[in-house]
């Protein structure tokens, strides 16, 4: 098993149901092994490339797939989700497989 990183880019809603997740997420994730390891907010020196950027950006390290779909499933957290979803607008969320190094991906001909 080897870590993975779920990347987390979105707006926040006009609403405190972001505030409400925040508050309890951490613990959240901590219980399944995951730790946030950066945050981060638009630059507003940011290069434009054409699509809409997201204003927020969340990283989280995970132990395992297994450990973030437990955090995902877990039915403590059955009301904690929707804050999240709901407190956010142009969510995109993405899982990567942790590299020591680039030669996996550039000697990947599925790319």
């Amino acid at each position: 098993m080897s870590s993975i990183y779920a990347l987390n880019l979105f707006d926040l809603a006009q609403n405190d149901d972001y505030k409400a997740y925040s508050k309890r997420s951490v613990d959240a994730v901590g219980k399944h092994g995951g730790r946030v390891v950066a945050l981060g907010r638009l630059s507003a020196d940011s290069p434009s490339t054409g699509d809409s950027p997201r204003h927020v950006m969340v990283l989280v390290e995970w132990p395992s797939a297994e450990a973030f779909q437990a955090f995902k499933d877990d039915p403590d957290h059955v009301d904690l989700h929707p804050l999240r979803e709901g407190g956010t607008e142009n969510y995109l969320w993405w899982a990567y497989d942790r590299l020591e190094d680039l030669r996996p991906v550039l000697n990947d001909r599925d790319l």
